[in-house]
């Protein structure tokens, strides 16, 4: 599907904006602070059904009551979004019909490209985590849906924690649902990285046109504990949870470690290695995405060109031709 145009409406700092596309290739050019990145934050929103970035409120426009998003497409189809700030909801209209949420019909797969992605191998678990967390959300239908209630059971039980008393009984339904989903999305992660490893070696080869290997490992806080002996464990941790009032064991803490010739590629690799390696990542993660939902993905560059050097600049035109990519970058 090809994106034609996009009207903004109180989204960010845009009072009132619109732009048409190219059906290959757009760049948005402006200064820092502009507002580019909203633009690709908004076509995210529309194609995905939330934000890369915020929540509704902070993404609403000071002194604005609602924010609007309509997309059109090039075969005549078009999805709107309204947040209303009086009920703090959004909607999704599509064809004349209202959803509280984007139906999966109308999804459309997305690889989104930002700045902070080229320093992914020495950034934090919780930074990496995210990073394949909205992968995921896009490859398994249920991943979505297992890690939501993971995080609702989560911030639940430890809400329960920083009581100055809570039985172990009282936690009991929270641990049976942390064991449920955090099991089912140790899983899915599982799969995706080993999935990721058939193909990155390759991709990196060609190019950095050497003969190094790359490979990502799925450092999993939990091992491979099934579901009750996920349980056991979350109960034998009762008295350090109480202690520091928050759940220590869980699929919360998973990493992914990404390794160059074996060893950890944080420290070994050179920056010019790893910015290979994350370009590697970035077409295989788009392939991937074609090859399960049959969809050409939209590629989304947020201000990427400008921190990388010729030869990876050729490689993100080459491996991208056959998608519709929408660039910012500063004049």
């Amino acid at each position: 599907m090809i994106i034609k145009d996009i009207k903004l409406s109180n989204f960010r700092c845009h009072k009132e904006y619109g732009l048409d596309f190219d059906t290959h290739t757009t760049q948005i050019l402006g200064e820092n602070g502009w507002g580019k990145t909203s633009v690709l934050e908004a076509i995210y929103l529309a194609v995905q059904g939330k934000s890369f970035k915020a929540v509704d409120r902070e993404i609403l426009r000071r002194g604005a009551e609602f924010y609007r998003v309509e997309l059109s497409f090039l075969n005549g189809e078009k999805t709107t979004v309204v947040y209303d700030e009086g009920i703090a909801k959004k909607s999704f209209l599509i064809t004349d019909k209202k959803w509280a949420r984007l139906p999966k019909k109308n999804r459309y797969p997305v690889v989104l490209f930002e700045p902070a992605d080229l320093s992914l191998i020495t950034s934090s678990p919780t930074r990496r985590r995210d990073y394949f967390d909205r992968f995921l959300a896009q490859l398994f239908d249920e991943y979505n849906h297992s890690l939501s209630q993971y995080n609702k059971a989560l911030k639940q039980r430890n809400e329960l924690l920083k009581k100055e008393y809570v039985r172990q009984e009282n936690l009991f339904p929270w641990n049976i649902l942390l064991a449920r989903y955090g099991v089912k999305i140790r899983m899915m992660r599982a799969r995706l990285v080993a999935n990721l490893n058939d193909s990155l070696t390759g991709v990196y080869r060609g190019i950095a046109e050497n003969r190094d290997e790359v490979a990502l490992k799925y450092d999993s806080y939990t091992g491979e504990a099934l579901e009750s002996e996920y349980l056991r464990l979350l109960e034998m941790d009762y008295n350090r949870d109480v202690l520091t009032g928050h759940t220590n064991f869980g699929i919360h803490k998973d990493d992914y470690i990404f390794l160059f010739n074996g060893v950890p590629a944080d420290g070994t690799a050179s920056r010019g290695e790893m910015r290979s390696v994350i370009l590697a990542l970035k077409f295989v993660e788009a392939e991937m995405l074609f090859e399960d939902l049959r969809r050409r993905p939209l590629v989304l560059l947020d201000d990427v060109f400008s921190e990388l050097d010729d030869t990876r600049q050729k490689a993100l035109v080459k491996n991208f031709q056959e998608n519709q990519v929408i660039l910012t970058s500063v004049k």
